[in-house]
C-alpha cells in the first residue's frame, strides 16, 4: 500500500493523523529523488507547507521518518504474501500466480518505497533495521515455500535464489520511464516474472 492508502484502510483515523501520512508520502518522494542526505527537515517542511515546529510535532525527525515509511510496508508484504499462499496452499502454481499479480501491484503502487528500500536501509538503527530484514526475510520464505512446492526435488536454497530474482524483476519500478502505460508495465513484469519462475530449474 501507499501511505495514501494505508490511511484511507485504517478506519477511525483522525484528520491530524491523515496530514501526518500525508508529510510522510511527501518526505518518501523526497528521500527516493534525492537521497536521505540530500534532503533536509526544511526541505520536507517547504514542500509539505508545514512550518518547523509543526513538522516535528508529527516525526522526532528524518530516521523516525524512514522507519515510519518502511516498517509497515515490510509488514504489509509479509501479511499479503502469506494470505495469498494460504489462498492457494493445494495449487503452487496459483500460489506463484497469486504472488506475483500482488507484488507487481504493490511494486508499481510504490517506487519511491522500493527505492528507499534499496538505497537508504542502511540508515536506519539498528532495532528497526533488523526488524525490517527480518520481515523481508520470512516474505522470502513465504515464496520459497511456495516454489519448492512448484518445483519437485528443488532444494529451498536454489528456490531462495530464484526469489530474489523474481524481486529483482518486479522491483525495477524506480527505473522504469512512463513509455509504457501502467497496465501494460504490469503485464510485462507479471509475464517476465512467471515465466522466469516456471521455467525448470536444471542442475
Amino acid at each position: 500500500m501507499t501511505v495514501e492508502q494505508q490511511t484511507r484502510a485504517a478506519p477511525g483515523r483522525s484528520r491530524r493523523r491523515s496530514r501526518r501520512d500525508e508529510i510522510l508520502g511527501i518526505a518518501v518522494g523526497l528521500f527516493a529523488s534525492r537521497g536521505y542526505h540530500g534532503v533536509s527537515m526544511d526541505d520536507i517542511g517547504a514542500a509539505a507547507g508545514v512550518t518547523g515546529p509543526a513538522l516535528y510535532h508529527h516525526f522526532a525527525g528524518k530516521e523516525a521518518m524512514l522507519v515510519a515509511a518502511l516498517v509497515p510496508v515490510s509488514e504489509g508484504l509479509l501479511a499479503g504474501g502469506r494470505e495469498r499462499a494460504l489462498r492457494h496452499a493445494e495449487d503452487p502454481r496459483a500460489a506463484v500466480e497469486s504472488l506475483i499479480t500482488f507484488h507487481v501491484e504493490f511494486a508499481l503502487a510504490n517506487p519511491a518505497v522500493i527505492a528507499l528500500h534499496l538505497h537508504e536501509l542502511d540508515r536506519l538503527p539498528e532495532e528497526p533495521r533488523r526488524e525490517i530484514r527480518r520481515l523481508q526475510r520470512l516474505y522470502v520464505e513465504e515464496w520459497v515455500t511456495v516454489l519448492t512446492a512448484l518445483h519437485a526435488g528443488l532444494p529451498a536454497e536454489e528456490a531462495r535464489v530464484l526469489a530474489h530474482a523474481a524481486f529483482g524483476l518486479m522491483n525495477s519500478t524506480p527505473f522504469l520511464g512512463g513509455e509504457v502505460d501502467r497496465r501494460r508495465r504490469a503485464e510485462l513484469l507479471r509475464a517476465a516474472t512467471l515465466a522466469a519462475l516456471l521455467a525448470s530449474p536444471q542442475s
